[in-house]
């Protein structure tokens, strides 16, 4: 199924939501909707648990990031 079908079929899930639920409906099915899209993407693999966390430092980042173009660290 293509990326625009997929966008097709949430708006008209949010528009029925919105046309016969309101307005609190329409915003229980778009937190749902992200909330079933990021446990989609952690299940497959796109995510990782780390992307949502920031690191202490910047420069901890920047360490990182060098040793990882390196290939030096373990």
């Amino acid at each position: 199924m293509s990326r625009t079908m997929v966008g097709l079929i949430a708006g008209m899930a949010l528009g029925f939501a919105a046309y016969f639920g309101g307005f609190w409906a329409f915003l229980l099915v778009l937190v749902l909707g992200a909330v079933g899209l990021v446990a989609g993407r952690l299940t497959e693999g796109d995510l990782e648990p780390g992307d949502f966390v920031r690191r202490r430092s910047d420069q901890q980042r920047i360490r990182d990031d060098q040793r990882g173009a390196r290939r030096d660290w373990r």
